[in-house]
């Protein structure tokens, strides 16, 4: 059953973070795990990611933003999935990053994170959809509204996670690769190129199988 994780913006008045010297508490504040909750982490919105689990009353899905937010931070350190794992559970920086400021909540079993990625996948096979993508892409149309960026279309995307995520097929991933190029094109390019791309940017690359 899905519900949104929203506990972190009420933290414990006891807690790891607190029992940590003012000097220690201010670095992990101002270092990357506090830039990363504060720009990543609080900008995710989980409610998208719903349609992947069950209306039948049950036991809470483990946070969808904390493992989203484990995916990027595996991508951007180059680590395993139990290397991901080990660092969520005894890293400090890592799960302040993703909004715990205790170890003694929020532990999961890494299988968990595999039913996950089943389910995205899945998801993405039955309508095209890349709910990953989508959330990327919103953090980051926050990210410009908020500092007020001056930018073109091209936005940076997760090309990378959604590649360890997703089980696809050679034909679909040359689908995708080209979808994604299509819309870095500048509009004069892609009409110079709308034939060559037409019969590839038409549908979703999910539904190439």
């Amino acid at each position: 059953m899905f519900k949104e994780h929203d506990h972190h913006h009420q933290p414990f008045m006891l807690c790891c973070v607190n029992e940590l010297p003012e000097e220690q508490r201010e670095y992990l504040y101002s270092s990357w795990a506090g830039v990363f909750y504060r720009e990543f982490f609080c900008r995710l919105d989980e409610k998208p990611f719903a349609v992947l689990y069950s209306n039948i009353p049950s036991r809470p899905n483990v946070p969808v933003n904390v493992l989203v937010g484990l995916e990027y931070l595996k991508a951007g350190n180059g680590w395993t999935d139990q290397e991901m794992h080990e660092a969520f559970l005894y890293n400090m920086q890592v799960r302040f990053a993703l909004g715990y400021d205790q170890f003694v909540i929020g532990n999961f079993e890494l299988r968990t994170l595999y039913y996950f990625r089943e389910r995205l996948s899945r998801y993405m096979q039955e309508t095209g959809i890349n709910l990953l993508e989508k959330a990327f892409e919103k953090v980051t149309d926050q990210q410009i509204a908020a500092y007020q960026l001056k930018t073109g279309k091209q936005r940076m995307d997760s090309t990378q996670i959604a590649s360890n995520i997703r089980t696809m097929g050679r034909l679909q991933l040359l689908v995708e690769v080209l979808q994604r190029v299509y819309r870095m094109l500048t509009k004069e390019d892609q009409k110079h190129y709308a034939d060559e791309f037409a019969p590839y940017i038409r549908g979703h690359a999910g539904q190439y199988v």
